[in-house]
């Protein structure tokens, strides 16, 4: 009876330690790398420009990309690359941009603020948040925190975003997870700004510039064939659409 007690007393602190430990495993900033346009199989020519798409549905090829495992947190993203030697700016058109499966069904574009969103109430967004608990960053501090995150990713003013965020969060009741302060929250906002330099929703390419940035569908696609894109020229309006295969 001694001996099972004094092995629960070591193997259950030490399983406790390991558990610590892999629940404040860092998050860590990735930077991922591309290739032109011309050498991706799928590459399409459009106003003077070449385009290519990279799916990264599969968890492995994401987790290493993004430094944790985006799939997990309700995101797949979609890579894409454009190097316009045209004449024209060209910018995607979200509403017009579709993920379509294997069965052939169309996924919608999530835009950042919802991608934002789906990231910071999964558990993977908990575990690289140093364990202060799903939805933790709702309360108090945290709220502000979420709010300047939200504020990154729209472009909204920061300042005025983290004061709308830190009185939802005063509403809410206390902070959740003891006295946490701003600079805790160090790997939230790394997570902001990364995606916010990964994506590449409204930005526009211009003439001879090579573009690439993510597009963010909801995970619950359950595969990737295929990318129907649609670019618009910014200067006249007019709109280009095209279907990659992923």
């Amino acid at each position: 009876m001694r001996t099972s007690f004094c092995y629960f007393a070591i193997v259950i602190p030490l399983l406790l330690s390991i558990a610590f430990l892999v629940s404040c495993t860092p998050y860590k900033s990735q930077q991922v790398s591309f290739r032109p346009p011309g050498d991706y199989e799928n590459v399409h020519f459009i106003a003077g420009a070449k385009v290519a798409a990279e799916s990264y549905a599969d968890e492995d090829k994401a987790r290493e990309s993004f430094g944790f495992n985006i799939r997990k947190a309700g995101l797949l993203p979609v890579q894409v690359v454009i190097n316009n030697t045209g004449e024209d700016t060209l910018q995607v058109v979200p509403g017009q941009t579709f993920l379509i499966d294997e069965e052939g069904n169309y996924w919608n574009l999530l835009d950042k603020k919802e991608a934002y969103t789906r990231l910071q109430k999964s558990d993977e967004y908990s575990r690289l948040a140093k364990g202060s608990g799903k939805g933790a960053v709702l309360g108090g501090v945290g709220g502000a925190i979420v709010g300047s995150a939200i504020g990154i990713l729209t472009g909204q003013n920061i300042g005025e975003t983290a004061g709308k965020g830190a009185a939802v969060g005063g509403a809410g009741g206390a902070v959740i997870g003891g006295a946490q302060t701003y600079e805790d929250k160090e790997p939230e906002r790394r997570i902001a700004r990364d995606l916010e330099e990964k994506d590449l929703e409204n930005k526009q390419v211009e003439p001879g510039i090579l573009g690439r940035g993510f597009l963010f569908f909801p995970g619950e696609a359950p595969s990737a064939s295929r990318l129907r894109l649609q670019l618009q020229d910014v200067e006249s309006g007019k709109l280009h659409n095209m279907v990659l295969n992923l």
